[in-house]
């Protein structure tokens, strides 16, 4: 069918579903991101499987969305929960600025659009921590095979084509990039032909960064898994739609509360209800609904149905520090900017790499205090912690939905994180101020040579994320886990968390791709579960 032919198809059958409104479904799935897309796109080729995807936000059709180069405008927009952070005095008092997708695709849609897979140590980590073999390394390769449509150099073994992600390093990158993973080798960093095979079954390395652009047009997970299947009659998805409870019946998941169109209204789940929200708003909703830390709870009024100390703990994100260069003049910027990316160790007794650098084609601003303009025209280098120690917290404002939460990082509270932060900012310097920049930059213009004082309030002034906010529902067996490995909450039937919250720890990288494998397991899960009970 023609591309305009099946949008059209497309937009009828869910005007048709909206104007039509059904109150009950076999499975809802809260949140379009970067699991809950997967989980509903995955669902629904199952035409005997009725599934309501529910988003707050609204479509993906904006041309900052679309056109790779555009993504910074959605920060800050309506396409942006645009989170911050309590002031933190690991930060000189500063707030941390936390965004995150609020729109079809989620953070897939206002994202940088990097592909990254995660350590072999990561997925070995899950499943240690859950018990379950099928979130080791071994079994996610399955994953990750039946997920890609990899454009690069065939590797059988590591690498998937003909899936539903279309995954392709730069046709040609820009200068600048190549100059990057070039300059990382003379430095003793080794190069590889891709970020996600063997590089990062070791200590790492430098790559050419690959990316989630097909056409020259952005390429979501949304796009990739759920478009496709919303011309069928047994997918609803509602935008401008915000959960603000589960309904639960003792102690079954039943259904969920949702503002749509200023209306409070009810839809009915008679398989499953999942939660993909992510890391913020999936331990909110639960602790509004009841589940979460008794105390918590009882501070705001809030009847407990399960005590689970674990919802909105062990809050974790990647902290970066930006240094940015001049260049000598205005250089060409490539696909969303992102070209080159590397990871690699703060120490060298280390097997697996700790530090996290992400290459931008242009000069990022440093926050205010930093005291330092971007030059006019010049690139950064994000320098930042793949692997933090610091935990946070999320703390409910009251019982309402309307009430914010509090998110408190706690970046940079853990000694070993700002002995790592200097590590990467030195090594980020040192490959930025090499020879092989010479014919592109004029000039380091942040940080510049400090000293150690010095160093020190750069770091704590200019600290920023990377928006990977995760880890708050975390899967395992000990008090403080919220899933089990089959993802299901803990004490409640029929309710499932699909979505960064659900990771024991940060993997190293951006966590789009652990968790389109995330939401690969939960479809999986959620279909063997309601095979064993009798098709719907």
């Amino acid at each position: 069918m023609e591309e305009s032919n099946f949008a059209r198809e497309v937009q009828e059958n869910q005007a048709r579903l909206r104007a039509e409104l059904r109150t009950s479904f076999d499975v809802i799935v809260c949140g379009s991101g970067s699991s809950g897309s997967v989980v509903a796109g995955r669902l629904a080729e199952d035409p005997d499987v009725n599934v309501l995807l529910l988003e707050a936000g609204g479509d993906d059709a904006s041309p900052t969305i679309i056109e790779p180069g555009q993504w910074p405008l959605n920060l800050g927009s309506c396409r942006d929960w645009a989170f911050e952070g309590q002031p933190s005095r690991h930060l000189n008092g500063r707030r941390l600025p936390l965004n995150m997708g609020r729109v079809l695709g989620g953070g897939s849609s206002i994202n940088v659009m990097v592909w990254a897979r995660g350590h072999k140590a990561d997925w070995d980590c899950f499943a240690e921590e859950s018990g379950d073999p099928a979130w080791g390394y071994d079994s996610v390769l399955n994953y990750y095979r039946r997920i890609e449509d990899w454009q690069g150099g065939a590797d059988p073994l590591r690498r998937g084509a003909g899936g539903p992600v279309h995954i392709a390093q730069p046709s040609s990158p820009k200068p600048l990039a190549e100059a990057t993973v070039e300059a990382a080798r003379l430095m003793g960093i080794p190069r590889f032909g891709s970020a996600n095979g063997e590089m990062m079954e070791g200590p790492g390395g430098a790559a050419i960064a690959e990316l989630l652009i097909r056409g020259g047009k952005r390429q979501s997970v949304f796009r990739s898994y759920t478009y496709p299947q919303m011309h069928k009659p047994n997918l609803t998805v509602l935008t401008g739609a915000l959960v603000t409870r589960l309904i639960i019946e003792g102690k079954t998941a039943v259904g969920v509360e949702a503002v749509v169109d200023g209306q409070v209204l009810r839809f009915d789940a008679g398989l499953d209800v999942i939660l993909s929200l992510g890391a913020v708003h999936t331990p909110k909703v639960l602790m509004q609904s009841g589940i979460g830390p008794e105390a918590e709870l009882h501070r705001h009024g809030i009847p407990i149905v399960q005590n689970l100390p674990g919802v909105g703990q062990n809050h974790q994100d990647h902290i970066a520090f930006g240094c940015t260069w001049e260049y000598l003049q205005p250089q060409e910027v490539g696909g969303g900017g992102c070209e080159a990316v590397l990871y690699w160790k703060s120490e060298s007794r280390l097997s697996v790499p700790d530090i996290l650098q992400c290459q931008l084609e242009f000069a990022v601003p440093s926050p205010p205090e930093v005291g330092i303009a971007a030059p006019d025209h010049g690139w950064s280098m994000f320098a930042g912690l793949a692997q933090p120690k610091s935990r946070g917290q999320l703390r409910l404002t009251g019982a309402s939905p309307t009430d914010p939460i509090l998110i408190e990082p706690n970046s940079l509270s853990e000694p070993e994180d700002m002995a790592a932060a200097f590590r990467t900012v030195e090594l980020c310097r040192e490959l930025g101020n090499s020879s092989l920049f010479t014919p592109l930059v004029k000039r380091e213009a942040v940080p510049l040579q400090r000293d150690r004082a010095g160093m020190e309030r750069f770091i704590r002034n200019s600290a920023v994320t990377f928006w990977h906010q995760s880890c708050t529902a975390k899967m395992g067996r000990d008090a403080m886990s919220v899933v089990d490995a089959q993802l299901r909450v803990y004490g409640i039937d029929n309710l499932r968390i699909a979505d960064a919250s659900i990771m024991p720890k940060i993997p190293v990288g951006n966590t789009m791709a652990p968790c389109v494998v995330i939401g690969e397991r939960a479809a999986d899960l959620v279909k063997a579960s309601y095979a064993g009970r009798g098709s719907p």
